[in-house]
């Protein structure tokens, strides 16, 4: 029966990942919409997090929460996996900045690329003082719409209380340079 499931788990991801790839392709002829032709760069550059915003994940509990409570506030969107050791490696160095920024009403928010299951073991093992979103394979489109081509994980970015991308982060953070990049953005009013 075992043997079943993993092969029915592989087919799956196979088909998940030619869907994707299917998904980014153009089709031949198909127009560039004018729209998007002619958007200012300010405004590509807040398109994914105005995506962002308008999604509601699943916590690490379950309850679906709209992010767009973190509408109006810098925030630092940390993309990682239980499975993937820099992620878990740098997390308790993210709680503890957290606490040290949480005067400046800057919040930490984690999208998770992984199971439900997964994120909720990982949630009650570790004690994290941020919270932990349920992205799913999903989560990969989001880190793409900001910049993440290749999926890679951790992937971290920096968001102003204007909405707007301030920099992006590949591979594990640097916490003293993440540190700079908060105390350099502009107070929320």
């Amino acid at each position: 029966m075992k043997p079943n499931i993993a092969l029915m788990v592989v087919v799956g991801l196979l088909f998940a990942g030619a869907g994707a790839w299917i998904g980014t392709r153009a089709l031949p002829g198909a127009a560039t919409p004018p729209a998007a032709a002619m958007a200012p760069a300010a405004a590509l550059a807040a398109a994914p997090v105005a995506s962002l915003l308008a999604q509601s994940l699943a916590d690490a509990d379950g309850t679906m929460q709209a992010l767009a409570q973190w509408r109006g506030r810098p925030l630092v969107v940390n993309f990682w996996a239980t499975w993937c050791n820099p992620c878990v490696e740098e997390m308790p160095a993210l709680s503890a900045l957290q606490t040290e920024i949480a005067a400046r009403k800057v919040q930490i928010i984690g999208i998770g690329i992984d199971s439900p299951a997964n994120i909720r073991q990982f949630a009650s093992t570790y004690k994290i003082t941020y919270p932990l979103y349920v992205g799913g394979l999903g989560g990969t489109d989001l880190t793409r719409a900001f910049g993440n081509q290749g999926g890679s994980l951790p992937y971290t970015v920096l968001i102003g209380a204007d909405g707007k991308v301030v920099k992006r982060y590949l591979g594990k953070l640097k916490m003293d340079e993440l540190r700079s990049d908060i105390a350099a953005l502009p107070k929320p009013g």
